[in-house]
């Protein structure tokens, strides 16, 4: 398919990062470049998120299990999209909810979680493309802070360099589908718009393996 001078075989690019990397803005913004659809994590919908910012111990488990029904649902409904028809971008991947799970249930809680995933991620499609917008711990902090949303406002300094060390540990062994990392600190795809043409370029380019985006090397 071609967009604007922009050609690409994909249909569905997923966008992943730590809470604050800016895959939603990104997502958003390479799905309008590219005439595509932008789906997006409805973390807005749960009602134990901003509880569980306040006492992840307590609130853990039910976060967890209605983010995994939610995405879950969400996916179906994409498999049911034709993706030769329409570019599909979104700001999360299936996968990525065992991130969250491995980091904060209890052994209790996570034995009964793999047994519902294992049933549920057979029927999710895999994505043709996953972009990590990896981040340093200060930059994360800066644009959880800058944006203000409410139910944010208690996540720590220490939760969020444990996310951002499981998320690091899950893409550099990530084999699922062809990846590439992106190192988000030295770019502003948000407002500077060739950073952001630069990035949309790489992402756009084939690739069959994982592959390593500095853009102050290129």
């Amino acid at each position: 398919m071609e967009f604007d001078g922009y050609t690409t075989d994909m249909g569905h690019i997923a966008i992943e990062g730590v809470i604050g990397a800016g895959k939603t803005s990104l997502a958003l913004k390479l799905a309008k470049l590219l005439k595509g659809r932008a789906v997006l994590e409805r973390f807005e919908e749960n009602p134990f998120l901003e509880k569980f910012y306040d006492d992840i111990a307590h609130y853990a488990f039910q976060t967890q299990m209605f983010f995994l029904l939610s995405r879950y649902k969400q996916q179906q409904e994409l498999a049911q999209i034709d993706l030769f028809a329409q570019l599909i971008v979104s700001d999360y991947m299936f996968e990525k909810d065992k991130i969250f799970a491995y980091l904060n249930l209890q052994d209790d809680e996570l034995r009964l979680y793999e047994a519902l995933v294992s049933l549920l991620e057979k029927n999710i499609p895999k994505p043709d493309l996953v972009v990590y917008l990896q981040c340093n711990l200060d930059h994360l902090m800066a644009n959880i802070r800058k944006r203000g949303r409410k139910y944010e406002r208690s996540i720590s300094t220490d939760y969020i360099q444990s996310l951002n060390e499981a998320y690091n540990y899950f893409f550099f062994r990530y084999k699922s589908s062809p990846l590439l990392i992106v190192n988000a600190d030295q770019i502003d795809f948000v407002n500077n718009e060739k950073d952001f043409e630069k990035l949309a370029a790489e992402i756009l380019r084939p690739r069959k393996v994982a592959e390593y985006y500095n853009p102050i090397l290129k």
